[in-house]
């Protein structure tokens, strides 16, 4: 019999690439989770790692058990989902990036607080590349992310669209297009974060790499260093609503798309369907 969390390390070290990542995903200590995967080999009956010196890839073989253990894992979510009481009680772990904790979570929590108070509701702030490991770690429960259409989206387990967007381009001179910003200095989101990875993208796209002043995650700080003639930078709809005196906002013909995500086979969890109604209410409203 397959151990389910022997399965989960090899799903994790599929998706993470090291033995290193998935001991610090589950504190472990590399040592034990080599001892966990060697007990799943022999359990298996066949090799599922290549060891190389200190890498550690996946077999052929391992390969298809950790395609096999995502779907035991979603179905063993699907199966407490089906399990959970309608009444709802106990925690609901939510993750969101900073404009969407502003912009649309507050009318959600206090919608899920009047119908559900018996959910313990708790908000952590994140940039969207963290939030598929925090699901997947089940330090969140659901998650409000978003990707660009400009550049791949990052797997975040199952989701559901819930905003599309326009991409501004904020300025306090008389650019008037990302290629007329060549010589500007850029705002930023810090290394790291998806903000910046799509403005060193669409910088690159039009020719040049962005030469970056400043760095804010903040929306309102990246707004005001605008206003402030600091250089200009890319604002999503959703953080531009009132813009400073003196910025100008472009539209670009890029669009961020947000969307709720959860772990595979817990769509039907009631706590999650509760959350994606609300969330739902709530963007349709802004």
């Amino acid at each position: 019999m397959l151990d389910v969390r022997r399965l989960r390390l090899l799903r994790d070290l599929a998706q993470l690439g090291t033995i290193t990542a998935v001991a610090h995903a589950h504190t472990y200590t590399p040592s034990a989770v080599s001892q966990q995967l060697s007990a799943l080999e022999r359990e298996a009956g066949t090799r599922l790692l290549e060891r190389t010196g200190r890498r550690v890839t996946l077999t052929a073989a391992g390969s298809r058990l950790a395609e096999h253990a995502e779907k035991i894992l979603a179905a063993l979510e699907e199966a407490q989902a089906d399990l959970a009481s309608a009444d709802l009680t106990g925690p609901l772990r939510i993750g969101a990036f900073p404009t969407a904790v502003r912009a649309l979570l507050p009318s959600t929590l206090v919608r899920l607080a009047r119908e559900h108070p018996r959910l313990e509701l708790t908000v952590t702030e994140l940039d969207p590349a963290a939030a598929p490991r925090e699901l997947r770690e089940r330090r969140l429960d659901v998650a409000l992310v978003n990707d660009y259409d400009v550049m791949p989206a990052v797997e975040a387990g199952e989701t559901q669209p819930l905003l599309d967007e326009t991409v501004f381009l904020a300025v306090h001179g008389a650019e008037r297009s990302v290629a007329d910003a060549e010589k500007a200095p850029w705002i930023a989101g810090t290394p790291g974060t998806a903000c910046h990875a799509v403005t060193l993208h669409v910088c690159r796209s039009a020719g040049y790499t962005p030469r970056i002043r400043h760095t804010a995650d903040d929306f309102d700080a990246v707004l005001a260093l605008v206003a402030a003639g600091q250089g200009v930078s890319l604002v999503p709809q959703l953080a531009a609503g009132s813009p400073p005196e003196g910025v100008t906002l472009v539209p670009l013909a890029i669009r961020r798309r947000t969307s709720v995500a959860y772990r595979g086979g817990a769509a039907g969890h009631p706590a999650i369907a509760a959350f994606v109604d609300a969330v739902r209410d709530a963007a349709a409203a802004y």
